[in-house]
C-alpha cells in the first residue's frame, strides 16, 4: 500500500460501488425500529433509538487472541457506552417487531434507499435469515417475494440492482443447513443468488456444512462464508474455499496468520468483503490494522457495510476509512470499487453491464476530479 493523501469526500461518495456483504436486519433504521417497537408495544430496557446508539458487542474470550500477529485489543474501547447492547440482542428485538410482508418489503426498500442516497451504491446484496415463528405463516416463498418487491421498487426508484443471500446459521446443525438449502433449491427465485455462512465463527466450524454447500453448488447457487473473523486461524478460510466451494470470503482478517495462505490467496485474487467498522468497538483499530495489512499483502479487499444501521456506518464511510485512516491510494480505492462489481452475483449479461458501467463511470469521475491512474495523486 502506497502512501497517499485522502481522496475527496465527494469523490468517495459518488464512486460507483457494490455492497456484497450486508445483513438485512442490520440495515434497519433506528427510527423504523422505534416506530415498529411502539406499534407492537415491545417492552424494552430503554428508548429504541437510545438502544441503537449504545450497540456494543463485547469481545469473546480474550485468551483466544493472545498471540495473533496483529495484536487484538484486550481492554475497553474509548467510545464504549456505559450500558452496552449486543448486536445479536438488538437484531432479535428488530425481528420481533416485524409482523407481515409489508414490514419485510419496507425494510428492504429502506436498505436500498439508504445505500443509494448515502453512498452512491449501485448494487446491493442482502443476507436474510430463517423466518421466526411469528412470521411462519408467510412461508419461505411469501417472505422471499416480500423481499423481492422491495428490490423491485428500489430498481424502479433508484436505478439500482440487487440480490438476496440465504443466510446459514452456523450455530445450527449440518442437517438443518441442508434443509435450508433444499428449500432454496425447491423454490427458485431470480433474486436469491446464493447462500452464506454467518453467525459467530466459533459457534460452528465450516466442516459441519459440507453437505449443504455441496448441494448448493450442484444446484448452481453461489456460495460465501464468514471466515477467519472470530477464529484466529487461516485454516477455516482454506476449508471454505477448497471444501465448501466458496466464491468469495466475508471478513478473512486472520488469514494473515499464515504467510503461505496469504501467498495463495494473493495469487488467486480471492475476493474478501471487509468492514472497518464493527459492533465490537474495542476491535475497530485491530480491524483497520488488519485491513491495511491485507491491502499491503496484495489481497483482493472489497469494503462492505455489514450492519450499517446498527454500527452505524455507510459504504461510503467504509471507503473513506480505507482512504483516510488506512491510507489506501487512489489506484487501490478505484480497484476496490471495480472489484466489487466483478465479484457481484448478478447473472451473465447483467454482470457484464454492471462491470462495464463501473469502468466507464470511474474513468469519468477520475477525469472530473483530475485523478489520472498511474500519476501522482493531486
Amino acid at each position: 500500500m502506497t502512501s497517499a493523501s485522502p481522496l475527496p469526500a465527494d469523490y468517495l461518495r459518488r464512486l460507483p460501488k457494490a455492497d456484497l456483504h450486508c445483513h438485512l436486519i442490520g440495515t434497519v433504521r433506528p427510527a423504523t425500529f422505534a416506530e415498529l417497537a411502539r406499534r407492537e408495544r415491545l417492552a424494552l430496557p430503554d428508548d429504541p433509538e437510545r438502544i441503537f446508539a449504545d450497540i456494543n458487542s463485547l469481545p469473546p474470550d480474550p485468551a483466544l487472541y493472545e498471540n495473533t500477529r496483529i495484536p487484538v485489543p484486550q481492554g475497553r474501547g474509548a467510545d464504549e457506552p456505559e450500558v452496552s447492547y449486543s448486536l445479536f440482542q438488538v437484531s432479535n428485538w428488530v425481528v420481533e417487531v416485524l409482523r407481515d410482508a409489508d414490514d419485510l418489503t419496507r425494510i428492504v426498500y429502506e436498505a436500498f434507499e439508504d445505500a443509494h442516497r448515502r453512498s452512491g451504491t449501485r448494487h446491493l446484496e442482502l443476507f436474510f435469515d430463517a423466518l421466526p415463528p411469528h412470521l411462519s405463516s408467510l412461508g419461505y416463498t411469501g417472505a422471499v417475494e416480500a423481499y423481492a418487491e422491495g428490490i423491485r421498487r428500489a430498481e424502479r426508484d433508484f436505478g439500482m440492482s440487487g440480490r438476496m443471500i440465504q443466510g446459514i446459521d452456523r450455530s445450527r446443525s449440518g442437517a438443518e443447513a441442508l434443509e435450508v438449502v433444499r428449500r432454496v433449491i425447491d423454490n427458485p427465485h431470480e433474486y436469491v443468488a446464493g447462500i452464506g455462512l454467518d453467525n459467530l465463527e466459533t459457534a460452528g466450524p465450516p466442516e459441519r456444512f459440507v453437505d449443504a454447500y455441496r448441494l448448493a453448488g450442484e444446484a448452481g447457487l453461489r456460495r460465501t462464508a464468514h471466515s477467519s473473523e472470530h477464529a484466529p486461524t487461516a485454516v477455516n478460510t482454506l476449508t471454505c474455499l477448497d471444501v465448501l466451494g466458496c466464491d468469495r470470503i466475508d471478513h478473512g482478517y486472520y488469514v494473515l496468520e499464515d504467510d503461505a495462505v496469504v501467498a495463495r490467496l494473493r495469487e488467486q485474487q480471492v475476493a474478501f468483503t471487509v468492514a472497518s467498522t464493527t459492533s465490537r468497538r474495542s476491535w475497530r483499530p485491530w480491524r483497520r490494522a488488519s485491513i491495511a495489512a491485507m491491502i499491503d499483502a496484495g489481497l483482493n479487499v472489497i469494503p462492505c457495510s455489514d450492519d450499517p444501521g446498527m454500527f452505524p456506518t455507510t459504504l461510503a464511510q467504509e471507503y473513506a476509512i480505507v482512504s483516510e485512516q488506512i491510507g489506501a491510494s487512489h489506484a487501490e480505492v478505484r480497484r476496490m470499487a471495480l472489484a466489487s462489481a466483478e465479484a457481484s452475483w448478478l447473472p451473465g449479461e447483467e454482470h457484464a453491464r454492471l462491470v462495464e458501467s463501473f469502468t466507464a463511470e470511474i474513468a469519468s469521475l477520475d477525469e472530473e476530479f483530475g485523478l489520472v491512474p498511474g500519476a501522482a495523486q493531486r
